[in-house]
């Protein structure tokens, strides 16, 4: 096991190094950071001082050299638009933006998963279709929408819950949660169904498709005949085996709820990440919006890695073999 895990680090590093090269391609090209740090008044003298101190003198490899090296302990410069280290600028937005994509992780899988056995196994109830008519809305509405008509249904008609911000938070520790008060909890709840109900009825539907194709197999059929009951083979035979593919989707899309939450943070002015890439993008402020990339890919390498690991736990052939 720990074989396997050091050869997908090493696997991963290319792929970090090619998104590092990205990162800073984007950090030295696009853009005048000079002009947008000083201003339109500024002295030539000015310009060449901060030219030096931010290094941009130097030649393009022994810029990407330190960039590289700066990225590997955490330091990826000042923002432009804030006059502030990246670093703790995405250290204050990022448990926020974890809350929201855990949040809405746990909705997904908790609602999905249940959702997906259930039309999986009387696929011909009105309930299954109801749900399947439900799933084809989640899938065909964009995300922005989905929030709006949230925003005017619980928010503007019925009062119920907040429409934006995050409520009020406090410290736990290093972390600043919302989960610890009521108004907090309240403000999470319309983001965090926006931004998973795609997931949801996306794991709902692979989740259907599994148990069809499952409960159709012969050693379903041999359950059966040994006189198990419905609830050791739907639960105990046919669930378990949907769960690798399901475990593949989960964690691919938990990467992507992290990385796509841009648009469900602007709507509802959630205070995380995504929100911070939007008015960087608007400033051009590439220090954040590169820190921001390199982040997002060692996300993805990290789930990938993790879902690897889960595969191993879940299916037997796959120890077998190793």
């Amino acid at each position: 096991m720990f074989a396997f895990i050091i050869s997908r680090i090493l696997q991963a590093l290319p792929v970090m190094l090619v998104v590092s090269f990205i990162s800073f391609a984007m950090f030295a090209y696009v853009g005048d950071p000079v002009s947008i740090m000083l201003g339109q008044d500024f002295t030539e003298a000015q310009r060449t001082e901060l030219v030096a101190s931010l290094g941009l003198d130097k030649p393009f490899f022994v810029q990407f050299l330190t960039f590289l090296g700066n990225a590997v302990q955490g330091e990826f410069g000042l923002s432009y638009r804030l006059s502030r280290p990246v670093a703790e600028l995405i250290g204050e937005r990022a448990p926020a933006t974890l809350e929201l994509a855990l949040c809405a992780a746990f909705i997904a899988m908790a609602v999905g998963v249940p959702m997906g056995v259930y039309t999986g196994l009387y696929r011909n109830s009105w309930l299954s279709r109801f749900f399947l008519t439900f799933s084809l809305i989640g899938v065909s509405l964009p995300t922005f929408l989905i929030g709006i008509l949230l925003i005017l249904t619980f928010a503007v008609w019925l009062g119920w819950l907040p429409s934006f911000g995050r409520g009020d938070v406090r410290p736990l520790g290093f972390w600043a949660t919302g989960f610890t008060t009521w108004s907090g909890v309240k403000a999470l709840i319309l983001p965090a169904v926006t931004l998973g109900l795609f997931q949801l009825t996306l794991i709902m539907r692979l989740v259907r498709a599994e148990m069809l194709e499952v409960m159709r197999t012969d050693y379903i059929k041999f359950a059966r005949a040994r006189g198990l009951s419905n609830r050791a083979i739907n639960f105990g035979h046919a669930l378990k085996n949907t769960l690798v593919p399901v475990i593949t989707i989960a964690g691919l899309q938990l990467g992507a709820i992290i990385a796509f939450a841009i648009v469900t943070e602007t709507v509802f002015q959630w205070p995380g990440m995504g929100l911070l890439f939007i008015q960087s993008v608007g400033a051009a402020d590439i220090p954040v919006m590169a820190a921001y990339l390199m982040l997002i890919a060692l996300v993805f390498v990290v789930i990938n890695l993790i879902v690897d690991l889960l595969y191993y736990a879940v299916d037997p052939r796959l120890r077998t073999r190793r």
